[in-house]
């Protein structure tokens, strides 16, 4: 099954049938995804510490507000596949997800907002082309848990403030950006690994090994373009 190339990402399967919705690596997918969420929503009440002012603690709430309230959209949806144990679901995944955050955890405000604005989006560009092979009542879960909050503009705001003024910040944040991009990418691969379903799932979606690959380049030109947008392209 060849990939198409069209979208944000220029990856696509319009030509071919959405994958159905009793695959397998659906299941896997719901899982992954809502591992990730739980995590990002303990990951932002812990940097919450980190903001400056009360604005930046309230910004970082909300955000963290909107991971959980995801994660309980991928609970319910796992139990309507029949799957009653979410943890043990999610179980496969916790190393990997919890290794990314120890290898990028941000020692500043400043990081911590360009993780979530550069980190988070190469997350969901990855997720997004799957949702595009997906059967829709599964594409729409997917989507939906990947909707981009309204918080975004504050961190826009708040980094392009800050290397406005500062060169120094700049070339440290763009330095940064680039390592949550390497390890971004690191996890996915180590992320597909964990099982087999999940992998052919990826494949389905992208076409073989080489939509793969040409899925990883588009994400890279998506982190350049979120870095720009950030003031440190």
């Amino acid at each position: 099954m060849g990939a198409n190339t069209s979208g944000a990402l220029g990856v696509s399967t319009e030509s071919n049938p959405p994958i159905p919705s009793d695959h397998s690596g659906v299941t896997d997918l719901f899982a992954v995804l809502a591992y990730g969420e739980i995590s990002a929503f303990y990951r932002l009440a812990e940097e919450a510490r980190l903001a400056p002012t009360l604005r930046g603690k309230v910004a970082v709430a909300k955000m963290a507000a909107a991971e959980m309230a995801h994660f309980d959209t991928l609970e319910r949806a796992l139990a309507e596949r029949g799957v009653g144990d979410v943890y043990g679901a999610m179980a496969p995944y916790v190393r990997a997800l919890d290794a990314y955050h120890v290898s990028t955890d941000p020692s500043t405000w400043l990081e911590s907002m360009v993780k979530f604005y550069v980190g988070d989006g190469l997350a969901a560009d990855f997720y997004a082309v799957l949702a595009d092979a997906l059967a829709p009542e599964v594409a729409a879960v997917v989507r939906d848990v990947l909707a981009e909050t309204h918080h975004s503009e504050f961190v826009v705001d708040e980094v392009r403030r800050a290397v406005t003024v500062s060169r120094s910040e700049r070339d440290r944040l763009t330095l940064w950006g680039r390592r949550l991009l390497g390890e971004a990418i690191t996890q996915a691969q180590y992320v597909m690994a964990q099982r087999d379903e999940l992998t052919e799932l990826v494949l389905v979606a992208t076409g073989d090994l080489n939509g793969v690959a040409a899925l990883f380049e588009r994400m890279q030109s998506s982190h350049a373009e979120r870095m720009r947008v950030l003031g440190l392209g």
